[in-house]
């Protein structure tokens, strides 16, 4: 398939989940080595689960049937830019590669953007609607970070 059958697949996605009104109109698809290894729809509406995004649902069954979270060898093709949590998560996976069709404009056009999460972000925590605040860690107690710190010496630089 070209990359053009690719994006047509992730828009089909996307058409028929908001067709069907099981979630918001995005579709996701990945490929390795020129075969579809998984597909997602959003699935936000059904499941009640805000992170349930075509993108992040592909990425988990993509790594779920090649079992490995390095998707390096991998490409994305999604109906929509995706969102911040699914950039994340992109990077997360080390796509090599992603290929969208609908604009973050073109998303926000119809109520679906993401714009205002982007600007939190590029906020200074102090700045942002949701603050984020940090606690003691009570080091006398069990410190997951110390142990894997352990565990994992051999591999820490």
């Amino acid at each position: 398939m070209s990359l053009e059958q690719f994006m047509k697949l992730a828009i089909e996605l996307a058409y028929d989940n908001a067709k069907n009104k099981k979630g918001k109109p995005f579709g996701a698809v990945i490929v390795k080595d020129g075969e579809i290894v998984a597909k997602g729809v959003n699935n936000v509406l059904e499941t009640h689960d805000p992170t349930a995004h075509a993108e992040l649902l592909a990425i988990r069954q993509a790594s779920l049937s090649l079992g490995t979270s390095d998707l390096s060898d991998c490409e994305l093709f999604a109906s929509g830019e995706p969102c911040p949590m699914c950039l994340s998560a992109i990077y997360w996976a080390n796509l090599k590669g992603v290929y969208y069709s609908y604009t973050a404009q073109e998303e926000e056009e119809i109520g679906l953007g993401t714009k205002y999460v982007y600007e939190q972000i590029a906020l200074p925590k102090e700045q942002r609607d949701i603050k984020l605040i940090r606690l003691d860690k009570n080091d006398g107690e069990k410190n997951p970070f110390a142990l894997w710190k352990e565990m994992n010496k051999a591999e820490i630089i």
